[in-house]
């Protein structure tokens, strides 16, 4: 068998198993993004994700994570709900859960394809090597997927596609098996800076640059302590991550439909007010979001969220105008 008949039953079995998109790269050094993370953590802009400056060279460099490995390649598998993500867009008088929370844990369901998909590879190419990845270790999944072609990175620094706007999960298979490679794709985010714009703790620092420290995902995910005062009303109804700067994309009004129904929203998750979240106990919480990405914070930080936001709410309930 050919590679190039290899790199194509491949790519045809992970539309086939749902995912949106597969490319292939040459597994290596990421000289130029090994630059700019370095510069990055050096300003201090991961926060209190201290997590970030450990396994420096295996973050850089996948053949330090899985020795032997030949390639990367790169999925993407969409969440997108049109009908409900341009609703909860717009509703500004309940607390939001960041729309890539709403449904299963995309862990799950990504990693479920993936092993799938390598196990197919592995009898295709007569046995390999290697581990499959869904942000779970120290892998620089939208740089690999930009080299792949499956998109560029916006200057929100998430990665978009031209089909698939940017609500969609990426996940790898790192294998020493080899492949035609793909080539990266052209940016397509011109002279637009709505993301930049749109973001109300100036977070998007320039084109390209995040601040992390500064970003409502990070104050509602992974900050541990409490939130500073002067984010407060800037988090706005924000109880778990920020889609603002994807709100406001061009591209996302775009983007096709997402399949893969298990990451679509929950209906108990949907509508919920100010008092209900208030209300809610750690049992309630615990069985809510059983197999969901909201676990992440804990129930602690979850209910500092919704302390956090609450006054935002009701101050937007008695204002007259």
């Amino acid at each position: 068998m050919t590679k190039e008949v290899f790199t194509h039953r491949v790519r045809e079995e992970a539309l086939r198993l749902g995912f949106d998109g597969c490319g292939f790269s040459k597994a290596g050094r990421l000289e130029d993004e090994e630059r700019r993370l370095e510069e990055w953590l050096n300003q201090g802009m991961h926060g209190d994700m201290k997590w970030m400056e450990n396994h420096f060279d295996k973050r850089v460099d996948p053949t330090k994570l899985v020795p032997g490995a030949k390639s990367v390649v790169s999925v993407i598998c969409s969440y997108h709900q049109p009908d409900f993500f341009s609703e909860h867009a717009e509703n500004p008088d309940q607390p939001k859960i960041s729309k890539y929370a709403m449904g299963d844990d995309y862990h799950f369901v990504m990693k479920e394809k993936l092993y799938q998909l390598f196990e197919f590879t592995k009898e295709l190419n007569g046995g390999l090597e290697g581990r499959v990845f869904v942000d779970s270790a120290p892998v620089m999944d939208k740089a690999w997927a930009m080299r792949a072609g499956l998109g560029w990175i916006g200057k929100h620094s998430n990665l978009l596609s031209r089909d698939a706007g940017s609500w969609f999960f990426i996940g790898e298979m790192i294998i020493d098996a080899e492949f035609t490679y793909d080539h990266p794709v052209t940016d397509h985010c011109g002279t637009c800076t709505r993301c930049i714009d749109a973001c109300p703790t100036d977070a998007i620092t320039e084109p390209y640059v995040v601040d992390g420290s500064k970003c409502i995902s990070y104050f509602t995910i992974e900050l541990r302590d409490e939130i500073p005062q002067e984010y407060h009303e800037k988090l706005g109804n924000w109880i778990f991550g920020c889609d603002i700067c994807q709100d406001v994309c061009p591209w996302n009004r775009k983007a096709r439909p997402g399949s893969e129904e298990r990451l679509f929203a929950r209906p108990e998750l949907k509508d919920k007010t100010i008092d209900y979240w208030e209300e809610l106990n750690l049992q309630e919480y615990r069985e809510l979001f059983r197999k969901n990405p909201v676990k992440r914070p804990k129930f602690e930080g979850f209910k500092r969220n919704i302390r956090t936001i609450a006054p935002n709410l009701k101050k937007s309930d008695q204002d007259p105008c």
